[in-house]
């Protein structure tokens, strides 16, 4: 019996494990001939940090507002906190604080009033709830007379994660809360997840940053509306079994297609300022037969394509190279 089956015409499902926080089950959404979401499955804990990790048009936004009421699925089923996204929208609605994707805040309020308003329409104060957000709200405070639109984008976040907080959700949706804003806001909004998780707060967050996945206990690889893996960081760089090189020079367009031609490179994209080159099996093996290095063999042919200042050496994957795997497989 599939979990809808089990579900009881009551708000409460009873028998949902009681560390479930997030769960889904084959949903699907489209929007005409476009396909966003895929028989997406999902189960997350409470009280964990989880990613969900994929580039623009992967479908992560959808699940979002499907998972915070917003969004109806064509179908599946979906529940946050013990409660059904379709029956129960009402009580999930008190029990969640959602970041969407583009600061959606009133632009001409101050961050008090924002603030103050937002708080109202849970029912609560700044003054009864203060405790909450006192934290973040401190480091924007000074700028509590100024109207959101004349905010940084990284004081916008802390004023949105502010008012998604102040009436003290349980579960906490954060679509992109990082993108457009500056490397150190970004570190210190991460900083402020991981208190809010030590808090006991479940968090899911999306993000196309993939340097942003180490931060969160599991993660899920998502790419055209369907997942490629879940699982912890570690656990993803860690299953990743090709060769991987990383080369730099002085011409890198011409070094991306040239590396391109060479018959054992499996694939290699720009990361950065380097590129990234996986290696074909076949030629691995021959590596550990005692052949020539296969970093030495690669560069060598590169500068006899006429390349100079070519530097090649093995490198450990990141999330990045373990996505890139897993889609091109897909």
């Amino acid at each position: 019996m599939v979990l809808s089956e089990k579900i009881s015409s009551g708000i409460q499902v009873s028998d949902t494990p009681s560390q479930t926080a997030i769960r889904c089950e084959s949903v699907t959404k489209s929007y005409g001939e476009v396909v966003a979401l895929r028989g997406v499955d999902m189960e997350i804990f409470r009280g964990e940090l989880f990613g969900l990790i994929g580039p623009d048009g992967s479908g992560k936004s959808s699940l979002f507002r499907i998972l915070c009421t917003l969004l109806l699925a064509d179908s599946g089923n979906g529940w946050v906190d013990g409660f059904d996204v379709v029956k129960d929208y009402r009580e999930i609605r008190k029990r969640i604080g959602y970041m969407p994707g583009r600061f959606s805040l009133y632009q001409d309020l101050t961050v008090e009033e924002n603030l103050s308003f937002f708080a109202s329409v849970f029912g609560t104060t700044i003054e009864e709830n203060y405790h909450q957000v006192e934290e973040i709200y401190r480091q924007i405070e000074p700028f509590k007379k100024r109207k959101a639109g004349e905010l940084s984008g990284g004081m916008k976040q802390k004023l949105a994660l502010s008012c998604a907080l102040i009436h003290k959700p349980t579960v906490l949706f954060l679509d992109e809360p990082t993108t457009g804003v500056d490397p150190v806001s970004r570190k210190e909004f991460w900083q402020m997840l991981k208190r809010l998780k030590e808090d006991g707060i479940t968090i899911m967050v999306s993000t196309p940053y993939m340097d942003e996945a180490g931060k969160c206990d599991r993660i899920a690889l998502m790419d055209s509306g369907k997942f490629l893996l879940i699982d912890t960081p570690g656990n993803i760089m860690g299953s990743f079994k090709e060769t991987l090189l990383a080369v730099v020079g002085s011409d890198m367009p011409k070094l991306l297609a040239d590396i391109r031609k060479i018959s054992y490179v499996k694939r290699c994209f720009a990361f950065g300022d380097t590129h990234h080159v996986v290696i074909e099996d076949e030629m691995k093996e021959h590596a550990n037969d005692g052949a020539v290095e296969v970093s030495v063999l690669l560069k060598n042919e590169l500068l006899e394509m006429g390349h100079r200042d070519v530097d090649v050496y093995h490198i450990e994957p990141g999330v990045e190279d373990c996505f890139m795997a897993l889609e091109k497989n897909s």
